[in-house]
């Protein structure tokens, strides 16, 4: 496994190469670290990969700056930002659950804050809610939002009219700000 930098007019790309016998094909990756990997066949030519990475430049970019969105910095959250982050989540989520929940009237369980890989945030049929601490990363209209679809899962378990009746009444443009979403990675 070797770095290797190539030098484009949209950024700098580092990457590392890496040879793998069983490999039928090139293959790029860009991981949370915002680190360029490729993993080439035994017989493809380091220069083949080379090019290929360059001709993939803007994707490459790109996936790097989803990544930033979640942080606004370098794109690595691991246990330590939990960790670092889970107290002041705990604070801010808290303060609007409540805020968010004086229109709403819910029965609130308990709020748990969590470090999870797939999820902003989960309702229990109990009325417990757990949220993703990396919510504190992102504008507040799509933390509100994570926050009140929460809530109003404990009226509504589900996702029909009535639920999203539910969220129109505080969020009326709910349905731009979930496409808005899906550009932050959890």
């Amino acid at each position: 496994m070797q770095k290797k930098k190539i030098i484009h007019e949209k950024g700098e790309i580092i990457f590392t190469i890496t040879r793998n016998r069983l490999s039928k094909r090139l293959r790029l990756s860009v991981n949370s670290d915002g680190e360029v990997k490729v993993i080439i066949p035994n017989w493809l030519p380091e220069k083949l990969a080379e090019n290929f990475i360059i001709s993939k430049v803007e994707w490459i970019i790109k996936k790097k700056e989803e990544f930033k969105k979640i942080t606004g910095r370098s794109p690595k959250l691991g246990i330590s930002d939990y960790k670092k982050n889970k107290e002041k989540a705990r604070t801010l989520i808290k303060d609007k659950v409540i805020a968010i929940n004086k229109f709403y009237d819910c029965k609130i369980g308990s709020i748990m804050i969590r470090n999870q890989k797939t999820r902003w945030g989960s309702c229990s049929g109990k009325g417990n809610l757990n949220f993703n601490y990396k919510i504190i990363f992102l504008p507040d209209k799509l933390a509100d939002y994570i926050i009140t679809h929460e809530i109003c899962h404990i009226k509504e378990m589900n996702h029909s009219k009535n639920f999203w009746k539910l969220v129109a009444k505080t969020i009326p443009e709910y349905q731009f700000i979930k496409k808005e979403l899906k550009k932050y990675k959890i």
